[in-house]
């Protein structure tokens, strides 16, 4: 896959969440190499799901 296909597919998922979850700003939706369970803790916090829930709803995009 292409840099410019996979910023591509990264927009489209991040507005999919925040269509989902309208309490998620970009800033919740930056990942960076090693804050992982950082970026968890903001969304557990800001819709109230558990980080396997997370993780079950980000793989389903």
């Amino acid at each position: 896959m292409e840099t410019l296909e996979l910023k591509v597919n990264l927009y489209e998922e991040k507005g999919r969440l925040k269509q989902k979850f309208a309490s998620l700003t970009n800033d919740d939706l930056l990942f960076e190499e090693g804050k992982r369970e950082e970026m968890f803790g903001r969304h557990q916090f800001r819709i109230g799901q558990t980080e396997d829930e997370l993780e079950n709803i980000i793989s389903t995009f």
